[in-house]
């Protein structure tokens, strides 16, 4: 192992505490190369002659596929080059057809700029003229002219897309000439975003129709667990997968550090001691934080433990010639340590590093391994060190690391036939320009949602089609982020912070709440719901708040049933009746006080997954089978993000000893959002790895009575009574027998 002495040497550390719980270390890999059986245009095989660059037998494969016209999915991990896999044949047709254009779509503007200098580095190199600009809501009013009728290449994001589509007659020349729609980061296009994009972008293939262009959709990732089913419903047509990877990887060694393991000194201090003793023994540094703010102390921790080196922070939020000159300073070694968020996840280049720090587990394994690539670019040998934090996928992973590493992939999850989403994306469409039974049929509509458009009064039938009659552009009104028709603003002083739909804002902008936003914490003072606003104050604050929340949930119709023995499973639609009623106050996980509160109830539809525990399970649990349904379902709930990638609060659930659409002892769990967008489905497919997960969950957390980390939940409107730890072990081992065996 390349670190041996390293991790010897950290182990002499006055403030080592033992906290290091497992060693990995993974073995390097040759590169493997190979050419395109349809050759690349000449002026860019003389670029790749000149810089004595070979393709990797993944870019090779995707640069002949896209030469040969096909939809393509690259889906490799970080660093192995799938920006110059796309760049280069897109170059080669842009080069046989002068009037050609190529769209490119990044999720976050940082990327876009990033990929910006990319792009023109091998415009220049290459000798063509294609103009690639950037087009969204920080493009200066003055150039866009120019831009709308020069540019060859656009960058853009969905949301400037989402914006633009209604003018698209002042983009008749590019996109008549549309030869190419790259979506980066595909992976990121998940749950409510992601299908709201999925219709975004059917909304423009309808577009191109009409100017009669049908471009090539180039999608890239990170590895996914489905890129072929998450590519076709993200673009409403088939794709050819490249996820075979010939790019090299040096050996990387993983080290997993549970700082529980050391109560005397602060998480936060053990992370900034970690990563000034890794900078201090010559290792350039990033560590991932999990806010803005957290990042910013980090950094100033590390700093201070390192005179005479620099430790910077970076996230969004800066001003981009801030971050330009951050990222400049780490490819070129000036900057030996870097706190970032989530926004150096992505791709911007920033070269190889020798040692990342995860301050705790990212929320996927996706980000695991996006996070864990930004070391060791190429064959060059890397450390990886994993800190947890407390909560129940942290501390499962540090008691199961080899899982981390051995996990596949989340599956990417959308779904656009989501009739609340699927109304509002109609609505943009018939203002674009009408819409016949044919466009309903394309973008999956049902006859009933045509009515439901008429009735909603923002439509109007017409001899041509539906046509959107209502006084405010829709475009302004539909958020890719949200379901609701009901928006709640955030507002400080006047200002809006953010939007909110209004099922989220029950749950997390109530009086009293501390609203976490870009790194900053705001008070809720007061949430008025009538008029749509949630006023906040800033202000510093060391305490947290969790919204408690009680549910009701009953089916209303079992879509699919599956018998394991007498262990009964089901996907329904259900109806949840959901009732913040209260709030608890935390400071470093410890409750500090419960206030009340007065809040509508929230009713939707959705899906979720049911199980009937058998009689004789029950009766094994006797007087403590309410304490045990109710462990098992929190377990359930904490674990259900492993399988899709999806966050914990995506979820809910509630357990009984005797539901009444079931008249037996059950669990449900459900989706937290109205028709759900397909995770339900995903569970029930997965059932038994998804079980056995929570039963390992419960059974391997060395805790007596049950903790955060294991059946405890932030959340429950029942303030986690009654509980039974043992019994929610010994009814998931049960469950997990039934699941065998059946």
């Amino acid at each position: 192992m390349a670190f041996e002495e390293l991790l010897s040497e950290l182990k002499e550390q006055e403030w080592y505490g033992s906290q290091i719980v497992a060693t990995f270390t993974l073995p390097g890999k040759p590169a493997s190369y190979s050419e395109p059986k349809t050759p690349l245009h000449p002026a860019v095989q003389r670029f790749l002659e000149g810089r004595g660059l070979k393709l990797y037998t993944h870019q090779a494969r995707a640069a002949e596929l896209i030469l040969s016209g096909e939809n393509v999915f690259i889906a490799t991990p970080t660093a192995s080059g799938k920006t110059l896999a796309f760049n280069l044949p897109i170059i080669s047709k842009l080069l046989e057809e002068p009037e050609a254009t190529a769209l490119y779509l990044y999720p976050l503007k940082a990327l876009t700029q990033d990929q910006l200098v990319k792009l023109r580095e091998l415009e220049a190199a290459v000798g063509l003229n294609v103009r690639p600009e950037i087009y969204d809501g920080d493009t200066p009013a003055q150039v866009r002219p120019k831009i709308r009728s020069e540019a060859r290449i656009l960058l853009t994001n969905p949301y400037a897309l989402h914006q633009y589509l209604p003018w698209h007659h002042k983009w008749a020349r590019f996109l008549r000439n549309l030869k190419f729609v790259v979506i980066d980061e595909a992976h990121h296009y998940r749950g409510v975003f992601g299908s709201h994009v999925a219709l975004l972008l059917r909304r423009l293939r309808r577009i191109l129709s009409r100017y009669g262009a049908k471009p090539q959709f180039i999608l890239a990732s990170a590895t996914i667990a489905n890129p072929e089913e998450h590519g076709e419903r993200l673009i409403g047509e088939p794709v050819l997968v490249v996820k075979e990877n010939g790019a090299p990887r040096g050996e990387k060694t993983f080290v997993f550090w549970n700082p529980f393991l050391d109560l005397e000194m602060s998480w936060t201090n053990q992370v900034a001691s970690l990563m000034a003793f890794l900078i201090g023994a010559g290792l350039q540094t990033l560590c991932f934080a999990t806010s803005r703010r957290l990042a910013e102390v980090l950094a100033a921790y590390a700093q201070a433990k390192l005179p005479g080196r620099r430790v910077m922070a970076y996230r969004a939020g800066y001003l981009p010639e801030e971050r330009r000159e951050i990222e400049r300073g780490i490819r070129e070694g000036e900057i030996q340590g870097v706190v970032a968020t989530t926004a150096l996840e992505l791709g911007v280049d920033i070269g190889g590093l020798d040692a990342v720090i995860l301050g705790g587990y990212p929320g996927s394994i996706i980000s695991v391994w996006q996070q864990a690539g930004r070391a060791g670019r190429g064959p060059k040998p890397s450390i990886v060190f994993v800190v947890g934090q407390g909560d129940p996928l942290d501390q499962y992973f540090l008691r199961h690391p080899e899982e981390l590493l051995t996990r596949p992939q989340e599956h990417a999850i959308i779904n656009p036939k989501n009739e609340p989403i699927l109304l509002r994306q109609l609505l943009c469409a018939a203002a674009e320009f009408p819409l016949t039974p044919g466009d309903l049929a394309f973008f999956g509509a049902e006859d009933k949602l045509a009515a439901a458009l008429l009735k909603s009064g923002l439509v109007a039938q017409t001899p041509v089609g539906l046509v959107y009659s209502g006084t405010v552009a829709p475009v302004e009104l539909v958020s890719l982020n949200n379901l609701s028709e009901k928006t709640i603003r955030i507002e400080v002083e006047g200002k809006i912070l953010e939007t909110m739909d209004y099922e989220r804002a029950l749950r997390e902008a109530y009086p009293g709440a501390v609203l976490l936003h870009q790194g900053e914490t705001y008070l809720v003072r007061e949430l008025d719901l009538e008029g749509g606003v949630a006023h906040c104050v800033r202000e510093d604050v060391d305490y947290y708040t969790e919204p408690l929340v009680r549910e009701d949930v009953r089916i209303l119709k079992t879509l699919e049933e599956r018998r394991f023995g007498d262990l009964r499973v089901g996907l329904a639609e259900v109806r949840v009746v959901e009732e913040v009623w209260g709030y608890r106050v935390r400071r470093a996980g410890v409750t500090l006080g419960v206030e009340r509160l007065f809040l509508p109830p929230l009713e939707f539809e959705t899906e979720g997954v049911w199980m009937v525990v058998p009689e004789e399970v029950a009766g094994e649990l006797g007087p403590s089978l309410a304490g045990a349904l109710h462990g098992a379902e929190h377990a359930l709930v904490a674990m259900a993000p492993l399988h899709a990638m999806a966050d914990r609060w995506d979820f809910g659930g509630v357990s009984t000893a005797f539901h009444p659409d079931l008249a037996a002892p059950s669990i449900i769990v459900h989706e937290a959002f109205p028709n759900g967008v397909g995770l339900a489905r995903k569970l029930f497919a997965l059932l038994r790895e998804w079980a056995e997960a929570s039963a390992k969950l419960v059974e391997t957390c060395p805790c007596q009575d049950g903790c955060p980390s294991c059946v405890l939940s932030p959340r429950c409107g029942n303030e986690n009574e009654p509980m039974d730890k043992p019994g929610a072990a010994l009814l998931l081992t049960r469950l997990c027998d039934f699941l065998h065996k059946g």
